[in-house]
């Protein structure tokens, strides 16, 4: 037997209407489950906020021509290698490339990297996907994996 715990909610039938239409616009089937992924992503937004052990991914495009900018990228990932977990480059053009790279660490280091990474010349965007270790999610995806056992 799940932990699942019944809940009601009163809105305003402005909040209740936007609620539905997200829900509806991310395909949604049921609004209890995107209730638990909006609480879900709130508890990784908190994770960030109290800069707590975090996961994120940094994606660069970069112009690969760019002197030395290799070299810095990957000075800057040795620099900060207990924070890389692992990292993907690709060739989109003969001129361009891509690169992700999984970090995981406090919040505040990794937006840090995220940051350095960004500015080194040649970087022609850069972003980073912030998400959790799943600590703090735990509870509620064990509670999900049992119920689809």
């Amino acid at each position: 037997m799940t932990d699942l715990v019944r809940a009601s909610f009163s809105l305003d039938k402005h909040l209740h209407d936007q609620f539905e239409r997200i829900a509806d616009e991310r395909g949604y089937k049921n609004r209890s489950e995107f209730l638990r992924d909006l609480l879900r992503e709130h508890l990784v937004q908190e994770e960030w906020e109290k800069d707590q052990e975090a996961v994120g991914t940094v994606t660069l495009v970069y112009d690969h021509h760019q002197r030395q900018l290799a070299a810095k990228l990957i000075d800057v990932q040795h620099d900060h290698h207990d924070l890389v977990l692992a990292t993907t480059h690709v060739h989109l053009s003969h001129d361009l490339c891509a690169e992700t790279i999984m970090l995981r660490g406090h919040a505040s280091k990794i937006r840090t990297m995220a940051d350095l990474l960004r500015k080194q010349k040649g970087v022609l965007h850069a972003t980073l996907s912030m998400s959790s270790t799943g600590k703090a999610l735990r509870v509620s995806l064990g509670s999900a994996v049992r119920r689809h056992s």
